[in-house]
C-alpha cells in the first residue's frame, strides 16, 4: 500500500495491489482546517520517529514492576512489549541463580549465618533485610541441610523404636499366656493328654502329614494351626508337633486342650520334654546362648558405637533386624535337630510361628524332593526385588578369608519359614555337624563372619540339599514389605509376616493384618478378657 500527497496537501491518494494484480486507487480530499497541512504532516513525521522509543522505555519500565500496574496509565507498558516481541528474561535469571547455587554449594556456610526455622520466616527475614542472591542461596543450602538431618535423626529414632516394639512382647499376649498357665494349674481338663491315648500312635505314623511348629507365641501358634486346619482338604490326616519353651508349655497345653481343633491332632512338647536335647548333643548352643559377649550384642545398647552418619535407615533396619533376640533362643535353632527329635518319621513341614496358610498343603508330601533334603523357595529371583533379591552376599561378610573361600556371593538363597523335609535323606547327610562346625567358627571371629541368626549357617549346612519349589507355595515380606501385592497375597499357599511388623504388634501392617486376623478366635474369653488386638 502507497501514500501520495498532492502538492497543496488538500488531498491524498492510496493505490494497492489486489490478489488479481489490479491497482486499486482511492483519493481522499482534506477540508480546511486552521492548522497548517504541512505542519501537521511534519507532527506525524516526528511522531513516527518518537513512537519507536516511546515502546522502548515502555518495555524497560514492564521488566521493573508490570506485575504492580494496573491504573490505565500502564496500557503502555502492558501492550509495549508485546508490541516489540520482546522475549522473557526469566530463563536467564534461572541461570544466574544455578551458577549462584553451585557456587555456594562448594563453600562453607558462614559460621554466623542465622537459618529460619520456617519458609514464612525465610521469606519474612529476606523482605526485612534485603539479602541478595548468595546470602539467599546460603539461607536455603543450610535450611535443607539442617531439614535433612533432623529427618534422619527422626527416622533413626524411628527404627529404634520399632527395634524396641518388635523384640517386646505384647500386653495382651503376656497376659493369654499367664492366664492360660493360672488355668493349666487349676483346671483339670486344660491338663488333659494331648492327643487323647487312644491317637498316641498317630504321632509316628508316616501315612499322616506332619507339621512342626516351634515357638512360645501361644496366639501366633494357634493361628498357624487353625489356619492350616481350617485349609485343609484332608484335615482327619493332619498331625501337628508343637514344640514350646518351658515356661510356655503350660499355657500352650492349656489352649490346645481347651480349644482343639478335631480332627487334627495335636502333640505339645517342651524343650524339657525331650530327652535327647542335652548340652553334650547341643554345646555350641549352650555357648551361644551363655557367652555374655553374645548377649550383650543382641540385648544390649544398638546405637552405642554405631555411626549412622556412615550408613542409610535401610541398612540400619537390617542391622537391627540381625540383632533380634530370637536369634540366640534354642527354641529358634531348634529346627536343625528335627531328625534326632523325630526319629520315627520320615517326611515333615516345617512352619514359622508368624505365617498363615491360605490353601491345602497336602500336594507337599507328592512333591519329589531327587533325593535332597530340604524343599524349599529360592529368594534369588521374583516380582519383588526387595523381597526376592536375596543371594548369599546379603547375609555373609565375603571380607573373612573362610567365607571368600568356601562360598559364592551370587549363589541363590532360600528361604526359612515353610519347607518340606526329608527326614530319611537328611539322616544320611552331615548337615547337623556342618552347622555346628561353622557357628563355631563365627563365635571364634566375633560374629564377624555373618550377623543374621539361623539362616546363615542352614545356608551354608544345606549346601547341596535343597530342592527348588513354585514360589506361590510361600510369600514372604509381609512384616516388611508395605508394597506387598494383595492380589498375589490372596494366591499364596502360605504367606510369611517375616521382619519386625509381625501382625499380632501395634506397628504390623493395618492392610496385611485381616489375612493374620480372621484365624483369631476373638470370641473366646481368655482372648476377650486379655483385649487382644483386634481388626
Amino acid at each position: 500500500m502507497q501514500l501520495h500527497f498532492s502538492p497543496s496537501m488538500r488531498s491524498i491518494t492510496i493505490s494497492s495491489s489486489n490478489n488479481n494484480g489490479f491497482i486499486d486507487l482511492m483519493k481522499i480530499k482534506v477540508a480546511a482546517r486552521h492548522i497548517s497541512y504541512r505542519t501537521l504532516f511534519h507532527t506525524i513525521l516526528i511522531l513516527a520517529f518518537l513512537l519507536p522509543f516511546v515502546f522502548i522505555l515502555t518495555a524497560l519500565v514492564t521488566l521493573e514492576g508490570v506485575n504492580n500496574c494496573s491504573s490505565f496509565d500502564c496500557l503502555g507498558r502492558r501492550l509495549g512489549p508485546k508490541f516489540l516481541r520482546r522475549v522473557d528474561d526469566s530463563g536467564r535469571l534461572v541461570r544466574d541463580f544455578y551458577e549462584i547455587l553451585n557456587e555456594v554449594k562448594t563453600e562453607e556456610i558462614p559460621a554466623d549465618q542465622k537459618l529460619p526455622d520456617s519458609f514464612d520466616q525465610l521469606v519474612s527475614d529476606m523482605k526485612n533485610n534485603q539479602y541478595d542472591a548468595k546470602t539467599f542461596a546460603f539461607m536455603l543450602r543450610g535450611m535443607m541441610e539442617k531439614f535433612e538431618r533432623e529427618i534422619r535423626e527422626s527416622k533413626f529414632a524411628e527404627l529404634m523404636n520399632k527395634h524396641f516394639a518388635a523384640s517386646s512382647i505384647p500386653k495382651g499376649i503376656h497376659c493369654l499366656s499367664l492366664r492360660l498357665t493360672d488355668e493349666y494349674s487349676s483346671n483339670a481338663q486344660a491338663r488333659k493328654q494331648l492327643p487323647p491315648p487312644e491317637l498316641l500312635p498317630l504321632l509316628s505314623d508316616n501315612s499322616n502329614h506332619h507339621f512342626i511348629l516351634s515357638t512360645d507365641n501361644i496366639l501366633a501358634a494357634s493361628v498357624v494351626v487353625t489356619s492350616t486346619v481350617q485349609s485343609s482338604l484332608k484335615p482327619e490326616k493332619i498331625v501337628f508337633h508343637v514344640i514350646t519353651d518351658k515356661k510356655t508349655y503350660p499355657g500352650m497345653h492349656s489352649w490346645f486342650a481347651l480349644n482343639p481343633v478335631s480332627p487334627a491332632v495335636v502333640e505339645i512338647k517342651g524343650i524339657h520334654q525331650f530327652d535327647w536335647l542335652t548340652r553334650e548333643n547341643v554345646p555350641v548352643l549352650e555357648a551361644v546362648e551363655n557367652q555374655n559377649g553374645i548377649r550383650d550384642y543382641y540385648h544390649g545398647n544398638h546405637v552405642l558405637g554405631a555411626n549412622l552418619s556412615d550408613t542409610t535407615p535401610r541398612k540400619f533396619a537390617s542391622k537391627l533386624q540381625a540383632r533380634s533376640p530370637k536369634y540366640i533362643s534354642l527354641l529358634n535353632h531348634l529346627r536343625i535337630y528335627i531328625p534326632e527329635l523325630f526319629p520315627n518319621l520320615d517326611k515333615v513341614v516345617f512352619l514359622d510361628d508368624d505365617v498363615v496358610i491360605q490353601r491345602d498343603l497336602s500336594p507337599l508330601w507328592e512333591i519329589d524332593l531327587e533325593g535332597k533334603v530340604n524343599g524349599a523357595v529360592e529368594t534369588c529371583k521374583g516380582e519383588d526385588e526387595w523381597v526376592m533379591s536375596k543371594r548369599f552376599r546379603n547375609y555373609f561378610n565375603f571380607s573373612h578369608p573362610l567365607v571368600a573361600e568356601h562360598l559364592d556371593p551370587e549363589e541363590c538363597a532360600w528361604a526359612y519359614g515353610m519347607n518340606i523335609f526329608d527326614l530319611s535323606a537328611w539322616r544320611r547327610t552331615n548337615i547337623r555337624e556342618t552347622y555346628h562346625s561353622w557357628l563355631k567358627e563365627n563365635l571364634k571371629s566375633n560374629l564377624t563372619m555373618w550377623k543374621l541368626g539361623t539362616l546363615p549357617p542352614a545356608l551354608i549346612a544345606f549346601k547341596g540339599h535343597v530342592h527348588p519349589i513354585d514360589p506361590s507355595w510361600h510369600m514372604l515380606g509381609l512384616g516388611y514389605q508395605n508394597n506387598t501385592n494383595i492380589e498375589r497375597v490372596k494366591k499364596a499357599a502360605v504367606i510369611h509376616y517375616n521382619g519386625q511388623s509381625k501382625p499380632w504388634l501395634q506397628i504390623g501392617f493395618e492392610h496385611l493384618r485381616p489375612f493374620w486376623s480372621k484365624y483369631v478366635n476373638y470370641s473366646n474369653d481368655f482372648v476377650r478378657n486379655c483385649h487382644i488386638l483386634e481388626p
